[in-house]
This record gives C-alpha cells, structure tokens and sequence, in this order.
C-alpha cells in the first residue's frame, strides 16, 4: 500500500480520477428515488467530473464545480425536484480544500463566500428552513478548511526543506569544484617553481657552453657539468613534488629547506653565473615546512628571474630575517639592460603569480617592482603560524 500511495502521489490526475469515479459511483446509487432519472443521471456523471483536474486547474475546476451546483439548483427549481442531495455535491468541499492547500486563503475565502451565495439561493429557491442539512454542509467545509491549513503548512515545510537540501548540494558541488581548482593551482604552482628554475639555468650554461666551447674548453665542461648537476637535482625535486601531490595533507610532508637548501640554491645559481650575496638572519631550521618552502621557493624564483633579465653580469643579494612573529625576505638585483647576443629566456609570466599566490595562503604580504635606481626588487613577509580560522 505504501508504495501503491507513493505511485499515486506522483500521478494527481489518476488519484483524482479514482475520486471522482468513487462519487460518481456513490451518487449513482440513489438514482432509484429521483423522479427525473435521466437529469439526476446527467449531473451525477458531470458533477465528479472538475475533481479530475483539481490539482492541475485549481481555479478552473473551482469555478466549473460552482457553477455546475448552481445549475444543479435552479434545474431543481424548474422542475419542482430537489437535486441538491446529490452525493458529488461534497466535491465543493474537496474544492475549497484543494484552493485553501495548493492556492492561497484568498481564493479559498472568495470560494466559500460563492459557495456561501449558492447555499442562500438553493434554500430560498428550494423554499427551504435553514436545517440541520446546511448545517452540516457548514462544518463539513469548516473541517475541509482546517484539512486544508495543515496540508499546506506540510507543503510549505516540505518545499523549504526541498530548496534547503538544493542550496546544500549546490554549495557541496561548488566547494568541490573550488577545491579541484585550488588543488590545479597548487599543482601548477609547484611544478613551475621545480621546471622553470632549472631549465632556466640550463638554458643560460649551455649558451655559454655553445660560445666557449672552442676558446675555453674548460669553461664549457664546467658549464655543461652543471646542466647535467641541474638536471638531476630537477628530475630529483618533480619525482619528489608528483609523490607529495599524491599524498593527502601533503602541506605538512614538505620537506623542511631551511638555511642549508637556501645555500643549496644559491651555490646552484653561482655556478651558473649569478653572482649572490646571500645574509640569512635568525634560527630558520626549525620553522613550520610550508613557510619553509616558501622561504625557498621566493628566493628561487626572484634568483631566477635576476638570472634571465637581470643582463651580463647580474648580481643579486638575498636577506632572510627570521623575526619575532614572522620571517622578512628581500631579494634584490644589479638592474641593467640584458646585453646577450642571444635573445633574453621568454617567461610564461606565472613566477611573480605563482609567488603572490603561495604568499597569500601562507597569510602574507608581498611587493615587487622596480626601485628609484632601476633595480628589481622583491619583498615578501611570511608570518610564522597560521591565524586560525
């Protein structure tokens, strides 16, 4: 039976068919005391008939069912018979209910008021004293009212609950897609910060390579040595950053840089012909990995970008300064216009984004741009614990 109800809560047509047809059926029984049959028989079969669409037409099938009682009551009129007894006549209750629960008050309070001039006409054309009949037509629409108020506070509850578990799956959906787009992002990040550092040294040792290869042969093993050594250590450092992707909450596996992987960098970008002075200021060993690694990837990013555009001979110094509440970190270069024979090493313009978007998780500040003496300069502060949210 339960699901037979659930069936028929999605079909309101058939339910309602199956309503009409039971009334039909019930007002046909009482055509053996009717003196005008064939009439009695018409309205019985007419009657039932708005039941059928009530819940798609509300208002139509309304009108239809009054007009039809009060056709009901002036045939009765005319042919000296009272038609007012028929068993179908209870579908104005079911009408005041269905526009009270699927309409509004104010269509059902205009209903009963119609329904109330039809009562008055059919006891005045009828000749009839107010009886316990009409009385009880009274409280059987009070009850369809009543019905009909808690049918609709049930409707109206359920399509809150309805829009609310819509505003929730929308919102799940949405969180979901933010957290695939930051997780890209991450990833695009830290792939570029491992890639684009040491092609970039690559690039510019095997450059020189090519030019000292028959004058300073030395010089050029030095510099092709040094494309492998980069080489390594980035295919070492991508193997290490896809494992660590992998992994959930990989922000707390990072591995920790600290002053030993700044001089790591710093001695990879001597060799490759950027000369650095480097100063690192305060205990930086033992500060969290994710403020480690952005120490670190600040620093390697800045040293890179000096690298490429920074000209001959660039030159860049780089301070790390552990403070009470956070670590300051400046990098800055020589300036100049780059003077190669070979064009300058094209960038996809991600390094200084890339760099405000990890400052920005990490809940800093950063600053980048040209000084008053044309050299580039980058400042970035990385406070030492996260503001909870």
């Amino acid at each position: 039976m339960r699901r037979f109800s659930l069936w028929l809560r999605g079909r309101p047509v058939v339910a309602d068919s199956i309503l009409a047809a039971v009334l039909l059926l019930l007002d046909a029984l009482g055509v053996g005391g009717a003196p005008n049959k064939v009439v009695y028989l018409i309205f019985s079969v007419l009657l039932p008939l708005p039941l059928i669409l009530r819940r798609i037409y509300p208002r139509a099938m309304a009108a239809t069912m009054l007009v039809l009682s009060m056709l009901c009551t002036l045939f009765g009129h005319l042919l000296g018979d009272d038609l007012t007894g028929h068993v179908a006549l209870i579908g104005l209750g079911v009408l005041l209910y269905t526009l009270v629960a699927y309409v509004g008050r104010r269509d059902g309070l205009i209903f009963l008021g119609f329904l109330g001039i039809d009562a008055t006409v059919s006891t005045l054309a009828l000749q009839q004293p107010v009886s316990g009949d009409l009385v009880l037509v009274g409280v059987i629409y009070a009850l369809c009212w009543t019905l009909a108020e808690f049918n609709g506070a049930r409707h109206a509850y359920d399509a809150e609950v309805a829009a609310r578990l819509a505003v929730a799956d929308y919102d799940k959906e949405r969180r979901a897609h933010e957290a695939v787009a930051a997780e890209r992002t991450r990833i695009a990040r830290e792939l570029h910060d491992v890639v684009a550092h040491a092609v970039s040294v690559m690039i510019v040792q095997a450059d020189g390579a090519k030019y000292a290869l028959r004058q300073d042969p030395d010089t050029a093993e030095r510099a092709l040595t040094t494309i492998a050594g980069t080489g390594r250590d980035a295919l070492r450092e991508l193997r290490r950053t896809v494992a660590l992707l992998r992994i959930e909450h990989a922000p707390e596996l990072l591995p920790q840089h600290g002053t030993a992987g700044i001089a790591k960098l710093v001695d990879m970008m001597r060799e490759a012909g950027l000369a650095v002075d480097l100063e690192l200021t305060g205990q930086l060993d033992d500060i969290t990995p994710e403020v480690s690694l952005g120490v670190h990837r600040i620093v390697q990013e800045s040293l890179t970008n000096t690298l490429r555009h920074a000209g001959a001979g660039p030159k860049a110094w780089v301070r790390v300064q552990r403070r009470d509440d956070d670590i300051h970190v400046e990098i800055a270069d020589s300036g100049g216009v780059p003077v190669r024979p070979e064009p300058a090493i094209p960038g996809a313009g991600m390094g200084l984004v890339g760099m405000r978007e990890r400052v920005a998780v990490l809940g800093g500040t950063l600053s980048a741009g040209r000084t008053e003496d044309g050299r580039w300069r980058v400042r970035a502060t990385l406070p030492l614990r996260s503001d909870p949210d």
